[in-house]
């Protein structure tokens, strides 16, 4: 294996993941989506020709006051 080709696939995914991601998260919070002070997030990274499944979940503080909506 390539190490240094591996590698550089590997970024390459987890940026276009990342610069997705955090588009989709700032559309959902402008349209005013979300309900509360928080998002409540999860990601789920799986293959379909490996046994990969790997959960990550957070809590995104929307900086607003907790109990009001807007």
């Amino acid at each position: 294996m390539d190490e240094d080709r591996f590698n550089m696939s590997v970024r390459k995914f987890l940026k276009h993941v990342g610069v997705t991601s955090q588009r989709e998260i700032e559309r959902v919070v402008r349209e005013g989506a979300v309900g509360g002070a928080v998002l409540k997030v999860r990601m789920t990274l799986t293959a379909e020709n490996a046994p990969l499944e790997h959960v990550i979940e957070a809590e995104i503080d929307l900086g607003k006051e907790r109990g009001m909506r807007s």
